[in-house]
């Protein structure tokens, strides 16, 4: 593994994540300052949707835009099944193993021009991506010009009830780092406030295992 440096390496992109992706395994962590580590579960990121990632998909409804979908395991179990879909992720590490399993994506921003704005089904932010940017208010807006009228959000929050903002960077605990970036964590409850300011309807939340889900509702209507 070449170790890359803050200065050089995007994050996600050219650092650990990329190397992490195309080994199918860790060790993965972000990084904060102060050595706070957040494990990040690669192999089952490249592993096929399991039966939590089942229960979110059960309540997707019409076409489904998965927002950093990573290696590409939801947009595959939906392709598979005659879904329209389509993943959007920074990291085209991720996003050319995506397409190895069938899964359509494209290597942008959620902050970028997007096909069919404004006309999707059901958005997905899981395994945590509601932190992306690190700005939940500005991704949630964001992705209220991406859905249908009344479209639905899915969100995978944290299990603790936190609601915080940090600057990371991707570490494999070996030395190699990505460069800093903003991120979020936010729990249910967190997940729900933020929504409720910026357009969507809480309408359920859930829980399989350890991991924690909320159904949103867009209300504006454009």
């Amino acid at each position: 593994m070449t170790t890359t440096t803050p200065d050089t390496a995007p994050p996600w992109c050219a650092d650990p994540y990329a190397d992490a992706v195309r080994r199918e395994r860790g060790p993965l962590f972000l990084r904060r300052a102060d050595g706070w580590l957040l494990p990040l579960e690669v192999e089952r990121w490249c592993a096929g949707a399991d039966a939590a990632d089942l229960s979110a998909l059960h309540r997707c409804e019409g076409s489904v835009l998965d927002i950093g979908c990573g290696p590409g395991r939801l947009v595959a179990a939906l392709a598979a099944v005659g879904r329209r879909t389509l993943g959007v992720d920074v990291s085209e590490a991720a996003v050319d193993r995506a397409r190895s399993l069938g899964g359509p994506a494209l290597h942008r921003s959620v902050f970028d021009p997007l096909p069919e704005e404004g006309s999707w089904g059901t958005a997905l932010l899981m395994d945590g991506n509601v932190g992306i940017g690190g700005d939940p208010r500005a991704l949630l807006a964001r992705v209220s010009q991406l859905v249908c009228p009344r479209g639905l959000l899915i969100v995978e929050a944290v299990a603790q009830d936190v609601d915080e903002r940090v600057e990371v960077r991707v570490a494999d605990g070996q030395g190699a780092t990505g460069s800093l970036f903003p991120w979020a964590r936010l729990g249910v409850r967190a997940v729900e406030r933020h929504a409720r300011a910026t357009g969507w309807r809480p309408i359920g939340r859930w829980g399989v295992g350890e991991r924690r889900f909320v159904t949103l509702r867009l209300r504006a209507v454009r």
